[in-house]
């Protein structure tokens, strides 16, 4: 009888290996790390563009003292960015997910009314370190926009895929929903845009 128990158990064992191989179990855990992955880049170029603005703050504040409320956005807007957690929740929370999307939206208009102000002050756009913090922002703005178009297609695919049938079923038995995806806003803002002239 034991043999039979023994037996008894391989084939269970054996049975939901080639249950659990077919609901595609592996492949939703696969594609819940490709977003994960794709989310930490776009959070990544998110904070390199954050850290550049104080930088650029200060130099503007040295040539455009009179520019104070524009000044007080662009730091309020950063401010609001470094003060929202961040994590893998964000992924799981379409709430959470939409006012980290409108934090960063606000960050992107606030960097482009100090860009559009600095217009108006010959000296500061001929200042080396506002020229370099211009060409980092922009290089920066074009890394958000590449993050971002590869966090949309990751959670386009995981989210397609976790409604097909069979794994639609293995998701809900383990709690696997669709996650947030980035979406264009009526209101959305334009990356700021850097001119030498």
């Amino acid at each position: 009888m034991n043999s039979r128990i023994k037996k008894g158990v391989l084939a269970v064992i054996l049975t939901s290996t080639l249950l659990f191989s077919g609901c595609g179990y592996n492949t939703l855990q696969a594609k819940d790390e490709a977003v994960i992955g794709s989310w930490s880049e776009v959070q990544n170029q998110y904070q390199r563009r954050a850290d550049l603005v104080p930088n650029l703050v200060n130099v503007v504040k040295g040539y455009a003292t009179h520019e104070e409320k524009v000044l007080t956005e662009v730091t309020q807007a950063r401010a609001n960015v470094a003060g929202l957690k961040v994590d893998k929740d964000v992924l799981e929370n379409p709430e959470l997910f939409k006012k980290y999307q409108e934090a960063q939206s606000q960050m992107t208009g606030a960097l482009s009314r100090l860009l559009a102000v600095t217009e108006n002050y010959p000296d500061l756009k001929a200042n080396e370190q506002f020229r370099d913090l211009q060409v980092q922002l922009e290089g920066t703005e074009n890394r958000i926009a590449v993050a971002r178009n590869r966090y949309i297609a990751t959670v386009q695919d995981y989210n397609t895929y976790v409604r097909q049938f069979p794994q639609a079923m293995t998701a809900k038995v383990i709690g696997m929903k669709p996650k947030p995806n980035f979406s264009a806003e009526t209101s959305a803002q334009k990356a700021p845009t850097v001119s030498f002239n």
